[in-house]
């Protein structure tokens, strides 16, 4: 084969065009330099604003933290008085709280005095009075003393004796609303059945009523036959209806103790009466009615006399005789157990 020559090279365009890149190279070099060296200048500038800038941000801090720690050291110093000031003013509170209570207990102490003394003085009025009460029955002073029991506490004006005062209203509205029970005659009374109890004729010796056995003549001779045989039939057999289903048959020989038993309980009612107690009294009167129900002739004379007087006494025990103070001395007594109680 036939071998083509290449042609020829123009060595001075060649040239030309190297250095001409070699330019444009070394240009853009300086190019990169420049804004390197410009790029490094900002940031060079920018780190310094920066720094001046955390600098100045670090003395605003610092100073700042002066003041705050001028300002804790201010507020512990106001605070330490502060402290101190309620530290005095817990102390004056405390001694001004020692102080009121002291006065609260001395008040108290003269006020509980002056009430048990108003109370002790009350309660001893009150003890008299119903002395008087139940040994003589003198109920216009036990009303008075209740009264004026009652008008000294309303004087007081105190709640607590609210209590008493209620207990003192009943007993008065009971003094006032009780009649006035003759006592000497009611002990008469019983004096006489006493006395006549030896007198009494017993059930068992009832005799049976006689029978009028006259006849005239014109009856004619049988009609007196007939009432003849029965006469004499009569004195054989005795038939006679008892007043009492069950009547109390005795021995002779106890019918002494009967008798005394009865006197007995009449003196049991007397000493009753006397004392001023009614249960009592109302029980004994209540044994006697049975027993002379039970064991006495109630159609025989005597009988039938302490029959009528022992149902009037019994009629007059029906109801309330003896007014008491019981209620308003009970009252009295509690308020004292209770102020003794507290104070201890």
């Amino acid at each position: 084969m036939e071998d083509r020559a290449s042609p020829p090279v123009d060595l001075p365009k060649a040239s030309r065009r190297g250095t001409r890149s070699a330019s444009l190279w070394a240009a853009g070099l300086a190019l990169v330099a420049l804004l390197a060296a410009w790029q490094w200048y900002e940031a060079r500038v920018l780190v310094d604003a920066m720094r001046a800038e955390l600098a100045q941000r670090v003395r605003d801090i610092e100073g700042d933290s002066r003041d705050a720690r001028l300002s804790a050291k201010q507020a512990q110093d106001a605070m330490r008085e502060a402290l101190a000031k309620v530290a005095q003013l817990d102390l004056r509170l405390s001694e001004y709280q020692n102080n009121q209570s002291s006065l609260e207990g001395l008040y108290q102490e003269l006020s509980r005095s002056r009430d048990e003394w108003v109370v002790a003085e009350i309660e001893q009025v009150l003890v008299i009075a119903s002395q008087q009460l139940q040994l003589v029955g003198n109920a216009p002073v036990a009303l008075a003393a209740l009264q004026s029991a009652d008008a000294r506490l309303a004087r007081s004006g105190r709640s607590q004796f609210l209590p008493l005062r209620k207990a003192f209203a009943h007993d008065i509205e009971r003094l006032k609303a009780v009649p006035e029970v003759d006592v000497p005659g009611i002990a008469a009374k019983l004096d006489q059945m006493i006395a006549a109890v030896d007198s009494l004729p017993l059930a068992q010796d009832m005799h049976p009523q006689a029978h009028s056995a006259e006849t005239t003549a014109s009856e004619g001779l049988w009609a007196r036959l007939i009432e003849g045989f029965l006469a004499e039939l009569r004195k054989v057999v005795r038939i006679q209806k008892m007043e009492s289903e069950d009547p109390g048959l005795i021995a002779p020989s106890q019918a002494y103790f009967l008798r005394e038993n009865l006197k007995l309980r009449l003196l049991n009612a007397r000493i009753s009466l006397l004392a001023r107690d009614e249960a009592a009294y109302r029980s004994d009167l209540d044994t006697v009615a049975a027993w002379l129900a039970r064991y006495v002739d109630t159609r025989s004379g005597p009988g039938a006399s302490m029959g009528a007087t022992l149902k009037t006494l019994r009629a007059a025990a029906s109801g309330p005789m003896f007014p008491t103070m019981s209620e308003s001395l009970a009252a009295v007594r509690a308020y004292k157990a209770s102020r003794e109680r507290g104070a201890k």
